[in-house]
C-alpha cells in the first residue's frame, strides 16, 4: 500500500472516480476550479493505493485552529471506492491522517457526516469517535 498527495491535476483526473463517489454531484470541471481554491486554503487531498497500484480510498483534509477545537484536522472527504469498501483501507487512511495530525500539533481530528450515512457512523465510533454535536447548514 502506498499513500501519496494528490498535487496535480493529473493526480486529480486519476483518483476523481472514487472522489465521485462520495461527491456525486460534482463534476470534473467543478472538481478541478475547487481543487485549486482548496489547495490555497491549506486542503491536502491524500489517495490511498493497494498492492495493483489502483487507486482504493481518499482523505481530503486540512489542519484548522478555532476556540472550541483549538488546533486540529478537519477531515472534509474520507471515501473507500466502493469495490474495496470491508478491506481495512478507510481504517489504514484514517489512522494515517492521525498520525499526520500529531506530527503537526493537532489536538484532535473532527469530521461531520450526513445522517443517511450509517454505515460511516458505524466505522467512526469502531475508530474511537464520538458523536458531539450536529452541525446545521442554511444556504446563502
Amino acid at each position: 500500500m502506498n499513500i501519496r498527495e494528490v498535487v496535480t491535476e493529473a493526480d486529480l483526473h486519476d483518483v476523481f472516480p472514487v472522489l465521485q463517489q462520495l461527491r456525486t454531484k460534482i463534476s470534473r470541471e467543478e472538481a478541478s476550479s475547487l481543487f485549486q481554491k482548496m489547495k490555497e486554503e491549506n486542503y491536502k487531498l491524500l489517495s490511498l493505493q493497494n498492492e495493483d497500484d489502483e487507486v482504493v480510498c481518499l482523505a481530503g483534509v486540512a489542519i484548522c485552529t478555532n476556540f472550541y477545537n483549538e488546533k486540529h484536522v478537519f477531515v472534509y472527504d474520507l471515501v473507500t471506492a466502493e469495490a474495496h469498501r470491508s478491506k481495512g483501507y478507510g481504517k489504514v487512511l484514517l489512522s494515517y491522517v492521525e498520525k499526520w495530525g500529531r506530527e503537526k500539533g493537532c489536538s484532535s481530528i473532527v469530521l461531520t457526516s450526513a445522517f443517511p450515512r450509517v454505515d460511516a457512523h458505524r466505522f467512526y465510533e469502531r475508530e474511537g469517535y464520538d458523536k458531539v454535536s450536529y452541525s446545521f447548514y442554511k444556504e446563502l
